[in-house]
């Protein structure tokens, strides 16, 4: 019960953080609803169909609900840094409560924030032409959910091993643009390059954002832009497998890595 009470204290307590950074509220929708006008309004007439009835615009608004939730639960480890600097995490870690606990709390919260940012722009989809019916939101918020749990997982894990705020920020830098402009949001995955297409393939970042493009374009177009691994085109449910399966690898390293703290 202590741990179970512990968890759901730090979890509240990360998104009481944030809902009370309002600055942080905005900046974060700011960035990708930029990345949309500039790149997807901007580029949608040169690009042209990339597959039928789907141009740049609508190809980019998928990728940017993923670079969302991959962006807020990757960079949700910079809480551990902090508490680490000020001095709170000692004191979290000292209290009555499982060190496994902790590093779940810390996942959980790094997560929910992730999908609420999400689910944010998610209302933004009528004005680039993207219809979502009620079945496909249903669908939607658990795959982005999976999602940010399991780059979550690895930003607290990153974060439970850094000492400063600024190698925090270089670390961060250093992984997570590589990962989002190597996981399909600004380009399709397939007709790459040899080199590029195994940098796709290994980046499990790609693997949350083909499932989402696939619910919210429909399966015909996503897939013929979907990723094709052996000959075989990657299904929700296959992307999914794989997302859990990292995500599971993850959470038990940010557990391990927060039992081992002194």
């Amino acid at each position: 019960m202590n741990s179970l009470r512990g968890m759901y204290t730090i979890w509240y307590r990360d998104l009481l953080r944030v809902w009370r950074d309002k600055i942080r509220m905005v900046t974060s929708l700011a960035f990708p609803l930029l990345f949309l006008i500039v790149f997807g309004s901007g580029l949608s007439g040169t690009m042209g169909m990339l597959a039928p009835g789907v141009d740049f615009s609508k190809f980019m608004f998928p990728g940017i609900i993923a670079m969302t939730v991959l962006m807020t639960s990757f960079t949700s480890g910079v809480s551990v840094v902090w508490d680490r600097e000020f001095g709170f995490l000692k004191e979290v870690l000292v209290a009555p409560v499982s060190r496994v606990a902790v590093a779940a709390g810390k996942t959980l919260g790094g997560a929910t924030v992730a999908l609420i940012q999400g689910t944010l722009i998610l209302l933004f989809a009528p004005i680039f032409g993207v219809m979502l019916s009620p079945e496909i939101l249903l669908k939607l918020l658990p795959v982005m959910f999976l999602v940010a749990c399991a780059l979550s997982a690895m930003g607290i894990f990153l974060a439970s091993r850094i000492k400063s705020m600024e190698a925090h920020q270089a670390v961060m830098q250093l992984l997570m643009f590589p990962m989002i402009f190597l996981s399909g949001v600004f380009f399709p995955v397939n007709n790459l390059p040899p080199w590029m297409n195994i940098l796709v393939k290994i980046n499990p970042a790609t693997y949350g954002v083909d499932p989402i493009r696939q619910l919210v374009l429909g399966a015909q177009p996503a897939t013929s832009l979907g990723i094709i691994i052996f000959g075989h085109t990657m299904s929700i449910g296959d992307d999914l497998i794989v997302v859990a399966a990292f995500g599971v690898v993850m959470v038990i390293l940010a557990m391990w890595s927060f039992s081992t703290q002194e």
